[in-house]
């Protein structure tokens, strides 16, 4: 492996730390070298906190060697001022002469700018290490912002026939399909996204919470579709446990075509992720409007005989992995807005 591509890709891997933190800012990481070893390591703090390059610089011990080192960053710093002073500025100010970036900053705020500062300051700038893996680590930020809506995933467990709920079910509580394994991945993810999305008949059949208990972490914002504005306050997703967004007739319109309007009302709302985790109607909907990123499809071993079937999709198939009996396929939209 080629050295920058070695420590690029130590950069990704502690950037992953951020996960489910970070948003609206990219999870970004950043390593420093000096004489070929990692000197310094930094990952984006929770969102308000300092960012990768920041972190990176003040955990090296010896500030003196900076400005022989080099730094290495998953995108490019920064260049203006938000919650934090630029990135650029930092590294400027503290002389390090070499800087390795994997991919640039498409975000209008940055968008190059960062990059021209370190220039015009005498630094030497390598950008596009590893820049296919770096953009695919940023998918969340860059969808945000150059397709104007959050990164959407669709989440949803079939039976072995392909049913997604029964015919008839005894209680309003969740029908499993699959194994404790695969819900507690469930309960992981939800704390990896911003939010997570249901629609009317989910909440009204099942109850759920929506919040994070088989895992630990932060609960994601919960959004509810809810047309007439008809759900009790009594249900679990009312509980005060998590954030929650109630989508009614008073903030889109459900006469038209609902995936683009709830994408631009959630975009609006900083909302960078969400996983839909509705029935068939909510996730057809995204569907056919092709106004999602990944498909994350659970298939268990029982069966229905009848019942609702799973949503009817194209997408190319990304992984495939079994978790103890369930199957778990998740796919890629080629094609998404």
């Amino acid at each position: 492996m080629k050295i920058h591509e070695k420590y690029i890709n130590r950069c990704i891997e502690i950037a992953n730390n951020g996960l489910g933190t970070t948003a609206p800012n990219p999870m970004v990481g950043s390593v420093i070298v000096y004489n070929n070893l990692i000197i310094g390591e930094g990952f984006t703090s929770p969102f308000g906190g300092s960012h990768a390059e920041v972190n990176a610089i003040q955990s090296v011990a010896d500030k003196a060697l900076l400005k022989e080192a080099t730094l290495y960053v998953t995108l490019e710093p920064c260049s203006h001022f938000g919650k934090t002073p630029p990135c650029s500025n930092l590294i400027i100010e503290h002389g390090i002469p070499q800087v390795v970036i994997g991919t640039v900053d498409t975000h209008s705020k940055v968008a190059g700018n960062g990059i021209k500062n370190l220039i015009e300051a005498g630094c030497k700038v390598t950008v596009g290490v590893l820049e296919d893996e770096c953009q695919e680590h940023h998918k969340r930020f860059f969808t945000f912002h150059n397709k104007k809506r959050p990164y959407i995933i669709l989440k949803w467990a079939e039976t072995a026939d392909g049913f997604i709920a029964p015919k008839t079910r005894d209680a309003q509580k969740p029908v499993w399909i699959t194994n404790e394994f695969s819900r507690q991945l469930v309960h992981k993810w939800r704390t990896e996204e911003h939010a997570i999305l249901v629609g009317t008949n989910t909440v009204t059949t099942d109850n759920p919470s929506l919040t994070v208990r088989d895992w630990t972490g932060r609960n994601p914002i919960r959004i509810v579709l809810d047309r007439q504005q008809k759900l009790s306050n009594a249900l679990h997703i009312f509980n005060g446990e998590a954030e929650t967004i109630h989508l009614t007739k008073n903030e889109i319109n459900f006469n038209k075509p609902l995936a683009h309007q709830i994408g631009g009302f959630l975009h609006r709302k900083n909302i960078q992720s969400v996983i839909i985790e509705g029935g068939l109607q909510t996730l057809q909907t995204f569907i056919n409007e092709d106004i999602w990123d990944e498909a994350r499809v659970f298939t268990g071993k029982s069966t229905f005989l009848e019942g609702t079937k799973a949503p009817s999709f194209s997408g190319e198939l990304n992984s495939e992995t079994a978790i103890m009996d369930d199957m778990l396929h998740i796919y890629r939209n080629k094609s998404a807005h």
